[in-house]
């Protein structure tokens, strides 16, 4: 076997061990010191495997007690953020999209709240119009924090979404994601096509890179959207 040494592939490798009951539950496993010994690897990359690991509750983690495999492994929801052309596609439906706005301004105070942003700061908004086989699909109205972006925007926003090239180019350390019916407001309305005051499904997500925030996005669904997730 070779030697892992991102984190992906020590996450991989400790789980195997697991499953094998090299480790059975309630074991100690070595400590982060020793897997990064024995991997070859910094011991910030072993931190972050097993951090993602304690996240999805397959192990335990307490100051100076250690590291264990949890004795009943919990099981939870898990969700990646979606690239929306994609979504569309496996659909079975044809993806375009209009960018709508792209200016530097204020955000409302309880997107700079969630942000942690003090009011005043200026970020980047960008809104666009997601459509599924030429119907409107969703509403996105996203804050960027330009200063995180490694290369700055994308060349062409009119021919790639700022959603897939944040999704493939900006890597997040972690983010919190809300869900709701909302009712449309009069702007929403008109942009899907539906009358003021419809349900719709909203998701309301936040990302950040080590301290600093990347983005809050609001995405407004049509009517009839159905979210999948796997436990």
């Amino acid at each position: 076997m070779s030697t892992p040494q991102g984190w992906e592939e020590i996450r991989a490798e400790v789980l195997r061990r697991i499953s094998r009951r090299d480790w059975p539950p309630g074991a100690i496993i070595p400590t982060e010191e020793q897997l990064a010994a024995e991997f070859g690897c910094a011991r910030a990359t072993v931190n972050r495997a097993l951090r993602e690991l304690a996240g999805a509750g397959v192990l335990e983690r307490r100051r100076k007690a250690g590291t264990r495999v949890a004795m009943y492994p919990a099981r939870r929801a898990t969700f990646e953020i979606p690239v929306i052309r994609l979504e569309v596609e496996g659909r079975g439906q044809r993806h375009s999209f209009r960018l709508l706005e792209q200016a530097e301004a204020v955000p409302p105070l309880a997107v700079a709240a969630r942000l942690g942003l003090a009011p005043g700061a200026r970020l980047l908004e960008v809104r666009t119009l997601h459509f599924a086989d030429g119907k409107p699909f969703l509403y996105e109205d996203r804050w960027l924090n330009p200063a995180v972006l490694p290369e700055g925007l994308p060349p062409d926003m009119q021919a790639t979404s700022l959603n897939e090239w944040l999704v493939k180019t900006v890597a997040y350390t972690y983010g919190d994601i809300a869900f709701s019916a909302e009712s449309a407001t009069p702007d929403e309305a008109a942009l899907l096509g539906v009358a003021p005051g419809a349900a719709l499904f909203v998701t309301e997500r936040t990302t950040w890179a080590g301290d600093q925030p990347i983005t809050s996005v609001r995405l407004a669904y049509a009517p009839g959207y159905r979210l999948r997730t796997v436990v």
